[in-house]
């Protein structure tokens, strides 16, 4: 099973890429507050489908070139 996550595009500047950001919201333990913790991840966007402040499903594929691991599978919104 490959992993799916859920983000927004924040930067499509690159040809075939999308910089995808992902927020995840996480508890302390000790305060019960809750915290945002945010990751981008370069991901494939082929034929520069996507765009800029769309919200997209990425999946885990194989390594495409140094730092891109993952694929656009669905555009969301």
């Amino acid at each position: 099973m490959k992993q799916r996550i859920t983000g927004t595009i924040v930067s499509t500047k690159m040809q075939e890429t999308a910089i995808v950001l992902v927020q995840t919201t996480i508890v302390n333990r000790k305060y019960n507050k809750q915290l945002k913790r945010s990751r981008r991840f370069y991901a494939d966007n082929p034929g520069n489908k996507a765009l800029e402040g769309n919200i997209v499903e990425i999946e885990e594929c194989q390594p495409l070139s140094k730092t891109k691991r993952w694929r656009i599978v669905n555009i969301l919104k």
